[in-house]
């Protein structure tokens, strides 16, 4: 069966593709402010993703241009949408067998993060969701000032696609 916490995260990217329906192109790539682009917090939630469940948990980095265009601290950017969406894709298609095989045991496995940040793969799990809620967050605000009309006003249907499990 796959983890409370697996189920969680993935419910969480339904309810991030869904903040991201009918978002163009032109939209994505502008900044307003000091707000990121949209395309710039796609790319960037998906270097996490590939950062934690790939390249530290598995020794693999598929899109490693998403280290310099989106990584943490790296330069504000407006990188295309469908370049994003795409290394997304490939990115959580990847991670999606380990996560299947994760355990509450795998979650409280301590690791070293570049050689000083000692952590579980439970917190991973937990920053890599609160992340998005927090970049889902900002791409609302950026679609109302946008203009854009109909947008989703609540969480999902959590209880029909990730309801509360006991581990």
């Amino acid at each position: 069966m796959t983890h409370p916490l697996v189920m969680q995260l993935r419910f969480t990217r339904s309810e991030w593709l869904r903040a991201l329906e009918g978002v163009g192109e032109e939209d994505a790539c502008r900044r307003l402010g000091p707000m990121n682009s949209i395309g710039w917090i796609v790319g960037h939630l998906s270097w996490q993703e590939q950062r934690y469940w790939l390249t530290i948990a598995q020794a693999q980095t598929p899109v490693p241009q998403l280290t310099e265009l989106v990584g943490y601290g790296r330069p504000a950017s407006t990188p295309p949408l469908n370049e994003m969406l795409a290394a997304w894709q490939t990115i959580t298609q990847a991670s999606d067998p380990w996560l299947d095989t994760v355990t509450t045991e795998k979650l409280q496995e301590e690791i070293t993060i570049r050689g000083w940040t000692t952590t579980t793969f439970g917190s991973l799990m937990l920053r890599v969701i609160y992340h998005y809620w927090y970049h889902i967050g900002e791409i609302m605000a950026i679609r109302q000032q946008l203009g854009h009309q109909n947008l989703p006003e609540f969480v999902g249907d959590i209880d029909g696609q990730a309801p509360y499990h006991a581990e």
